[in-house]
């Protein structure tokens, strides 16, 4: 193996289907809102993502399938050709740099507002986001969503089919859909926002049908080699209540498990939990697992590194890391010989758009320059 760190298999080079990655470090998809108003992704983005190309994988942003699937402002989508274009140049950008990405595909569901997408979000049920929500114009109350009709519900399957066949054509490896965080398919999955009565709510095998749906069509679009699935078992973001997560994530991981995708992408994963072993025991592919950082408060010295490790002990294949690889294009290079981390400036995460506490984070060899 290459830029094994002492004996460290987080700088090991591996496999991903046909990918083969220089190390199991994975850049986690985070919101940054830096895409232009309608979507397209600018070429901030693509200087941005082009630093931190030294990533093992990168998985883009959460990226909207459709007009009414949108949550906030300025994040980007691939339902029109701009959209593939715009994306286009970032691929570009990273690939040329060495990296690799997937994109995160993202349906909001009651986690939208009219006043952003110009539509009135849809979702299982009509449940409201019991909190406020960010717009254009600031925070505002979330709106009741719209119950989706059955023939809606195949309609929002076949967009993120077409959102992956252009992710292909937008030069991106594969997809990952986002079944995670209280957006639209969690919200199918957990008994607080799925009130349903028909084929798609009630019992755990009704409520994951959407979820098994939505792989099943991007994996007949693009290929289940190009495919990855996000879960968040037991995490109450966005007022989500499973009610019985035991039960709904091994039916729904053994389900998706006969889809053959690339990989299962387990979010805040705990080695210890009895469920995260469970689907490690029972999910045949690659696992990516996101370790808990203590979200809220400042990153560990180390950047990570000793919870990384663990999960890689406990069976996890690849390791993703969001504030880290934020503030620190080189990352992988600071984890591989102890370096300090840059400090994360949390006022810029989102909605403040530019380049400050974006692409403007140094890396080692541009501090060395200053200091010299």
């Amino acid at each position: 193996m290459t830029n094994n760190a002492g004996g460290s298999r987080l700088f090991e080079t591996t496999a991903l289907g046909p990918l083969s990655l220089p190390n199991r470090l994975v850049m986690a998809p985070l919101t940054r809102n830096r895409a232009a108003a309608d979507g397209v992704p600018t070429p901030l983005m693509a200087t941005y993502y082009a630093q931190r190309a030294t990533a093992g994988l990168i998985i883009a942003e959460a990226t909207m399938p459709s007009t009414v699937g949108q949550t906030y402002a300025n994040i980007p989508a691939l339902h029109t050709s701009a959209h593939v274009a715009g994306w286009r140049r970032v691929t570009d950008a990273v690939r040329e740099a060495g990296g690799r990405m997937f994109v995160q595909l993202q349906h909001g569901g009651r986690v939208g507002h009219p006043d952003t997408s110009g539509h009135f979000p849809v979702a299982p049920s009509t449940v409201a986001l019991p909190e406020e929500i960010h717009t254009p114009d600031g925070r505002r109350p979330a709106v009741v969503p719209r119950e989706l009709t059955v023939e809606e519900i195949r309609s929002t399957v076949a967009d993120f089919a077409a959102a992956a066949r252009r992710a292909v054509d937008a030069g991106f490896e594969g997809v990952e859909v986002h079944a995670a965080n209280g957006y639209l398919i969690h919200q199918f999955l957990a008994k607080n926002t799925n009130l349903r009565t028909d084929a798609y709510g009630g019992p755990v095998a009704h409520r994951i049908r959407f979820a098994v749906e939505v792989v099943q069509a991007v994996a007949d679009a693009i290929g289940p080699e190009r495919v990855g699935v996000r879960i968040s078992p037991g995490v109450g973001v966005n007022g989500i209540e499973e009610g019985d997560t035991d039960s709904i994530y091994p039916a729904l991981v053994s389900a998706l498990a006969d889809l053959g995708p690339a990989y299962l992408h387990v979010v805040f994963a705990d080695p210890d939990q009895p469920l995260f072993q469970e689907i490690r025991k029972s999910w045949p592919g690659t696992l990516i697992a996101n370790p808990v950082l203590g979200w809220g408060g400042p990153l560990p010295a180390d950047g990570g590194r000793a919870a990384a490790e663990r999960l890689l002990a406990a069976g996890a294949d690849l390791i993703s890391l969001g504030r880290g690889f934020l503030a620190n294009p080189d990352l992988v290079e600071r984890l591989r010989t102890g370096a300090p981390l840059n400090a994360v400036r949390d006022q810029y995460l989102m909605y403040t758009g530019g380049a400050t506490g974006y692409t403007d984070y140094p890396t080692l060899d541009e501090l060395a320059r200053t200091a010299s």
